[in-house]
């Protein structure tokens, strides 16, 4: 992409400021509708590139960049929605918080970057429904596991028959919960069934052993239904699954390691999808036993379990057809 123009976005709950590159000028808008319509007759105005030579950059911050990252692709402009600590780091040592300053950093970044950066792609409406969907079941999940811990405590050093209303208010509320959590998953079923994209993808993820319903919602929700992806091995170094080197020089000779910048919710769906192929598929299984038995780590073996769910997860969606459990087929 030709970028000429390259505009810096700090945006918050209520807010945004904004920033241009090449001639510095600075604004903040509200952030909604009547303000997003505001920025776009200030940029007319204080920039003379056409509409496809400006990028606008900002930091993706979730909910607050959403209804602008959904208007600017409503009106075909250019955006790129760009992780905080990727543009801290890239910016070197920075003191202080300001949000005019902030922009202008953003701006910046964006300039630094124009042969390399390319604008985002927001994903369809069904991929934000389930996604927003998604994280309310993990922020229920949450609550629920809070509610069980307080009702395990409290079974211990509590007696019942005089704490009849607290732990009657407890068991109510996780009773409540696995309403409201069920009630969540039902409608993303439904989402996946009224695709027929997502409901195929749905299937042939299920097929593999031990990849469950949970995880293959996960999967098609954050690879945008495998387009963002080329392959497996680059969605293992989102999930945190794929080992990095650890040496310098001479000195420092450390093993592969996996990093800790990752998705931790699909890297902890990932490792429990291993562990269950480790009991229900037989050739995990075998292979699992082989590594321990050859005295190597056991979250290595574990972790290598990981990216072979992802190789075949990838596989079955390339190919199109279900998982063959080819071992049983074996002499």
């Amino acid at each position: 992409m030709n970028f000429t123009e390259f505009v810096g976005i700090d945006i918050s709950k209520l807010k945004f400021d904004v920033r241009i590159h090449s001639n510095q000028k600075a604004s903040v808008f509200e952030n909604n509708g009547k303000g997003f319509l505001k920025f776009i007759k200030w940029i007319d105005k204080n920039d003379q590139c056409e509409k496809a030579e400006i990028l606008i950059a900002m930091e993706h911050t979730g909910l607050y960049s959403l209804p602008l990252s959904v208007f600017l692709m409503e009106n075909n402009y250019r955006f790129v929605l760009i992780s905080g600590l990727e543009i801290k780091r890239s910016l070197g040592i920075q003191r202080g918080k300001d949000d005019v300053i902030d922009a202008k950093r953003i701006a910046e970044y964006a300039y630094q970057k124009k042969d390399k950066i390319k604008p985002t792609q927001l994903p369809v409406k069904n991929i934000l429904q389930i996604r927003r969907l998604l994280s309310l079941r993990e922020r229920l999940v949450k609550q629920r596991a809070g509610y069980l811990m307080d009702k395990g405590e409290n079974e211990i050093f509590l007696n019942q028959d005089e704490n009849k209303i607290l732990f009657e208010v407890i068991e109510q509320s996780i009773e409540y919960l696995d309403i409201q959590m069920d009630k969540v998953e039902k409608e993303l079923y439904n989402i996946i069934k009224s695709d027929e994209l997502m409901k195929n993808q749905f299937e042939l993820i299920t097929s593999i052993k031990g990849v469950g319903k949970l995880t293959a919602l996960f999967m098609i929700a954050f690879t945008h239904c495998f387009t963002s992806f080329d392959n497996w091995r680059q969605f293992a170094s989102y999930a945190g699954t794929a080992p990095f080197p650890y040496r310098s020089g001479t000195s420092i000779k450390g093993k592969n390691k996996v990093s800790n910048l990752a998705n931790k919710r699909l890297k902890t769906l990932l490792n429990m999808c291993a562990r269950s192929a480790i009991v229900c598929n037989p050739e995990m299984k075998i292979y699992f036993q082989n590594r321990k038995a050859k005295g190597e780590n056991g979250m290595s073996a574990i972790n290598i379990i990981r990216n072979k769910l992802l190789s075949r997860i990838f596989a079955v969606i390339k190919r199109g057809t279900p998982y063959v459990n080819t071992l049983k087929y074996a002499a």
